[in-house]
Order: C-alpha cells, then structure tokens, then sequence
C-alpha cells in the first residue's frame, strides 16, 4: 500500500543499529519497556490531536466496537496510565503507528511507521523531568553522529501569555498555533497573511503576535521577557516563563547549552531557519517563540529537534524534526472516571526520518551493509566430510558462537571462501582430511588469510573466546 514499505535485510540491519543504541539511551535513564495494541477505541483517540486527528486511521465497526489504529504511542500510554491506576512510571515504548498521511517518502513519511518514545509520568519538582527528556535527545542524536542538531524549546503557557495580549480569543488558540508553527517552513510575511485571511486574526494582532514569535535566544531573553510590561502580566506566561529559566539552568548544569561553531556567512540571519541552512553558530538548544507543536493535550514545555543543515549536505528536501516532544499533564486525567490527573512530560524519536538519512549517506558512501552477524564458516576442501561439518558447527553453535555453513554435500573451498568474502563473514573453520587426522582444525582469517591450528573439538570454544567472539 502507499505510504508502507517492505524492510529489506541491509534496512533492518540499519535499523537494529539505531534501535539498539536508541533502546540503550531509555535504559540508562532508567526506563522499563511496555506494549499496548495497535488497536484502541475510537473514542480513544478522536479530540486528542487538534487539526492531526482527520489523520487517525478509522476501522469499520467490528463486533460492536468503533475502533481505529493508534496515531502515536502517548494517548495510548496515557489511557494505560489511567486503566491500571498507575501514578508514578518511566517507561520506553518503540512501536509501529498507523496516520492516514500524505507520504513523503524521501523526508521518511510514511503511513506506517515506527515510533521510540522515552516518557515519565508522576509529581515530580518543576523541570527536572523535562530536563531529562531533552537531555536524552542531546545524548542519541549526539551518538548517532548525524551531525549537529539545534533542539528547539518553548511553552505553551508562554503562547498562551503572547496571544492574549495580542487579542487571540481562547477559541483560535489551537488554530493560531498551528500557523505559527509553519513559520520553521514559511516565510513571517505568508503565515501573517494566514492568520489574518483563513484564521480570522485582525491584521494588528497578527503583527503583535509576529513582535514575540521570531525571537529566539536563551537565559538571557527569558530574563527579558520576564521584564516585559504585558507579558509578564500574564500569569500562565509568567508561570511558563519561570519554569522555562528553570529549566535552562538544568539544561546547563547538564552540559547541553553550549553553541555549535561553525560560521560560513558573514552576516548571521535572525529566524533560526535561515541560520540552519546557511550555518552560522547555533546554540545546540534555543528557547524559540516560534515553536508551537500542532497537538492538542500538551499543557507545558514543548520541544523539538531538526538538524543543522551543512554546506556539503546534498539532500532532495529537508527532513523535517528528528524528535519531538513536551509536557502532557491533562491527558490521563481525561481516561480517569474521577478526572484524576498524574503529570507526564515525554520525548518521542522520529526514527524513520533519521532511518532516511542514514540510508541516503550509506548509499552515497557507497558502503557496503552486513547483513548478518555470522562470526564464522565452517567449510571442508574435499569430498564426503560433511559428517565433519556438522559435527563441528553443531559445537560451534551450542558455545554460543554465530556460525554458518554451505548447504551442499561436497562445496568447492573457492566456492565457500567466496561466500565468506560477499556476506562479510570474518573468519573461516577449515576441516580436511589432514586436520581430521590430526585433530586439529584450520582457523582462516579470510581478509589477510593468516591461519592457526587449534586443537580439535576440545580447544574450540577457548580459541573464540581468546578471539572475543563469546
């Protein structure tokens, strides 16, 4: 179908990397795994998303029940959450989730795909958990060395503050905000001109609104729109303002708000968009107005991480945000019978689009992908020693080693060294005629051909495990 694909071995082979070191992350910090159905309740689902929901995957009605597929995995954690009257977790979740999207396939877009989430739910002090979520994303993005990132960081109180003084009514909120977060792919001049001619805004709000959400900065413009005259009249602005200089100074203490430098211009541009891809020095993490994130049930910090795109980047499109993320503190309240709120904050990675850009620099690098672990190929130089084969790999396997082998009586050793060379496989078990009258069997090492002899049967596992291969 549009918008799925098949996973070749060279694909999985990528993705279990990026799994594993992804998976290893939420460990560290202390995560335990859970799984929920791809299949929840319609009623589940619908009124959670905003504008995002007309994409939700509805079923036909099966046995009673209006079902559809998940859209993401934190509406699912949530009614988790609420149905086994959880209060306190910290758990990773990596699934597939089903959007009824437009695919984009070569920014990593699909209709099915993967998610890895890191979340943690409980009454916690103020920012210590979101400090730790965005401490997460700097720690994979940073490991899987896609080079440098910029994480975006805002409020949603904070929004809340900057559209009331400029005449939002709370009604085009989740409206407004869905056009101020287009300004990372739009111009200032044509998300204006939407807010005013499809939003309703008036032309003066639209330009109040545009004095806040194309200012970017840390600390220091935190401490200076705490000193704004309107803003910091706001008390949901001021609550979020507090808590965000919080935050940065977590943030510090953690290592992550250092700048990356790197200058090719001579004139630094103001949007954070245009310094992205014209590459003057960012902060790895920005404390950015224009960040809104489209989602309904995020009540505080919102986040997201998009890549620092460099000169000699030769992509087709960019690949949007690789992670994403906030504070969820009204969601579980909503599956509760008694409205029973537990505050969650979380991160979620968006590994097919870092997938994307793995793959296209593999291809471009023209390195080639193993697909397969196999350490060792027992293979034989004559006739009828296939009882030896088997005999031997039989103990290779029960030591816990990856081997392999023809599946054919009498394979020529060319035919078999071959196969060694086009898998990838490092090492070659020889067992002839000779070595069985010996006792002993030839261990090949097939890129420089060194050979040793080791002890037959009895010394074989010693011998790997001196190799470091178990």
């Amino acid at each position: 179908p549009q918008g799925t694909r098949d996973q070749r071995p060279a694909h999985m082979a990528l993705r279990e990397h990026l799994f594993a070191a992804v998976v290893a992350c939420f460990k560290r910090h202390g995560a335990a795994a859970i799984d929920t159905p791809a299949l929840e309740l319609r009623e589940t689902l619908m009124g959670k998303y905003g504008e995002s929901g007309k994409l939700i995957y509805e079923l036909q009605e099966q046995g009673g029940e209006l079902l559809a597929l998940r859209y993401d995995l934190t509406v699912p954690f949530a009614r988790y959450l609420a149905m086994n009257k959880i209060t306190t977790m910290k758990r990773y979740h990596i699934a597939k989730v089903y959007r009824r999207d437009s695919p984009a396939t070569s920014r990593g877009r699909y209709r099915e795909f993967y998610q890895c989430d890191f979340d943690i739910a409980g009454h916690f002090d103020p920012m210590i958990p979101d400090a730790e979520c965005l401490k997460i994303v700097h720690e994979i993005l940073s490991e899987l060395k896609l080079g440098d990132f910029l994480i975006k960081v805002n409020d949603r109180r904070v929004l809340h503050g900057v559209f009331a003084i400029c005449g939002v009514p709370d009604s085009k909120f989740i409206s407004t905000c869905s056009s101020v977060d287009k300004l990372d792919k739009m111009p200032w001049e044509d998300v204006r001109s939407e807010m005013v001619a499809e939003k309703g805004l008036s032309p003066e709000a639209a330009d109040h609104i545009g004095e806040y959400v194309r200012l970017h900065g840390g600390l220091e413009l935190i401490e200076q729109l705490l000193q704004d005259p309107k803003l910091s009249q706001n008390k949901l602005a001021k609550e979020g303002l507090g808590d965000m200089k919080l935050l940065f100074e977590y943030l510090t203490l953690f290592g992550i708000t250092g700048k990356v430098r790197r200058c090719w211009g001579q004139e630094e541009p103001q949007a954070p968009q245009l310094r992205m891809l014209t590459g003057f020095c960012v902060p790895q993490i920005c404390f950015d107005l224009s960040l809104a994130r489209g989602l309904d049930y995020y009540t505080g910090v919102i986040f997201e991480a998009v890549l620092v795109q460099q000169e000699n980047d030769h992509m087709e499109e960019p690949v949007g945000s690789v992670a994403g993320g906030g504070r969820y503190d009204g969601l579980v309240g909503m599956f509760d019978p008694k409205g029973r709120k537990v505050p969650c904050v979380g991160v979620s990675i968006g590994i097919e689009r870092i997938f994307s850009i793995v793959e296209r620099r593999v291809k471009a690098s023209g390195e080639k992908v193993r697909v397969t672990e196999t350490q060792v190929l027992v293979a034989t130089p004559h006739k009828h020693l296939l009882a030896a084969r088997l005999k031997l790999i039989s103990e290779l396997w029960d030591a816990g080693i990856k081997a392999e082998m023809l599946y054919k009586k009498d394979p020529k050793l060319l035919k078999q060294l071959q196969y060694c060379e086009d898998t990838g496989i490092p090492l070659v078990a020889i067992i002839g005629e000779q070595e069985l009258t010996d006792g002993v069997v030839k261990l090949r090492v097939v890129t420089t051909r060194e050979e040793v002899r080791i002890t037959f049967y009895t010394r074989i596992q010693k011998c790997f495990h001196n190799l470091g291969m178990v």
